[in-house]
Formats: C-alpha cells, sequence, structure tokens
C-alpha cells in the first residue's frame, strides 16, 4: 500500500511525518554537539545552550542517545554553574556519544543488543531490586549508573549471583565483546539465568529508557 503525499511530497500520514521530524531534529542535534566538541571543550554557554535546545525539543529529548545526555545537562547545570568536574564529565560523555561518529540511528540495533540479553526485553523495575554493571556507558560512570538506581529505591550490586535481578551491559565497548570471550560477569548471569535463575540481562539502552 503506497503512502499519500501532499502537494510538497511529504507522508499525510501523521506517524511518518512525526518520525521524519525527529529524525531531522536528531540529525540536528548532532551538528550542535560536534560544534561545541570542535575546541575540545564544554563552556557554561554551550552547556546552557544545548540543554534549552533539548527543552525545547523534547521529541527528541525522548531518543537514543539524547535520552541520556539530557538528564545529565540537567544534573550540571541544577545549580546554576558548571564546574570543572561537571565540565570534564560532559565533555567525555559527549565525546563518546557523538564525537567522531555518528550517532546510532533510530531502529538501529547497538552493539550491545547483540550479546545474550533478556527477550523479549522485561520492564525494569527499581523498587527493591538489584542491579549489576558491566562495561563502560553512555549514560555515566559506573558511580552514576549504581547512585540512579539507589535513588530510585534499588539496590547496587557488585557482583553476580543467583539472587541478582539485573544485569545491565554498557554501549561502550560492546563490539568488543562481540569478538571475544564474554566477560566473566556476562557467564555467570547467563549460566544462573539458564539454570532458572529470576536474573534478566540487558543493555544499557534499555535500561536507560526507565529512568524517567
Amino acid at each position: 500500500m503506497s503512502t499519500q503525499l501532499d502537494r510538497d511530497g511529504q507522508p499525510l500520514i501523521r506517524a511518518f511525518r512525526g518520525q521524519a521530524v525527529a529524525e531531522r531534529k536528531l540529525d540536528e542535534l548532532i551538528g550542535i554537539v560536534k560544534g561545541v566538541l570542535a575546541d575540545g571543550v564544554v563552556s557554561q554557554g554551550e552547556a546552557e545552550f544545548l540543554l534549552q535546545w533539548l527543552e525545547a525539543n523534547r521529541e527528541v529529548a525522548a531518543i537514543w542517545p539524547a535520552n541520556v545526555i539530557y538528564p545529565r545537562l540537567a544534573e550540571a547545570l541544577a545549580d546554576g554553574v558548571l564546574d570543572l568536574r561537571e565540565e570534564g564529565e560532559l565533555l567525555e560523555l559527549l565525546l563518546q556519544t557523538v564525537g567522531g561518529n555518528e550517532a546510532p540511528s533510530q531502529g538501529d540495533a547497538s552493539d550491545s543488543t547483540m550479546l545474550p540479553l533478556t527477550r523479549p526485553a522485561p520492564a525494569v523495575v527499581f523498587a527493591d531490586r538489584s542491579f549489576c554493571f558491566t562495561g563502560k556507558f553512555f549514560s555515566g560512570t559506573r558511580d552514576w549508573c549504581r547512585r540512579q538506581v539507589h535513588e530510585r529505591g534499588g539496590i547496587p550490586a557488585d557482583g553476580i549471583t543467583k539472587k541478582l535481578h539485573y544485569l545491565v551491559i554498557g554501549e561502550i565497548g560492546s563490539r568488543d565483546w562481540l569478538h571475544s570471550t564474554y566477560g566473566t560477569k556476562i557467564q555467570k548471569a547467563v549460566s544462573h539465568a539458564s539454570a532458572g535463575a529470576a536474573l534478566a540481562i540487558v543493555s544499557e539502552e534499555h535500561w536507560a529508557k526507565h529512568l524517567g
């Protein structure tokens, strides 16, 4: 069935148009971020502009990886001052996200989705649930990820046990996992899950979507 077009050749179906607009906005965001990274510094003004842009384009703020950039920016600027530590963390995040490479396109499978993730991906519940992290993360440092769990009533865990609820695999470096032996945390998690433990293995992207 062909898609009806308007006189400008644009799809009449709202869903198609919404997706097209979001994709254009995401391209715009990537361009802005690369401009910010051009001098290797994230200034207070640049951070504020990027945050204001995301707040004005909420349909993009909900798309990976914008949905991890946005809360990190908001947290860093919550007190109105971007200190040196926050600047360094933001610079690292932006470089890891789009620096020198295109960000993941909508609908593209991330590298970690080719790992032994739980299928179908389960809902992520934080309250009274334990979380262990492996790999490197777009979302933030390992400590930042653990803090997000703690603030939502969850329990950060250091290792894999049969009582663990979630193992979260970071997006950065997932390609390395694919071309080498799985890390010991992933191996143990797969073994426990195969033996019937209620342990879910999820990607960082899936976990981040539930941060709200």
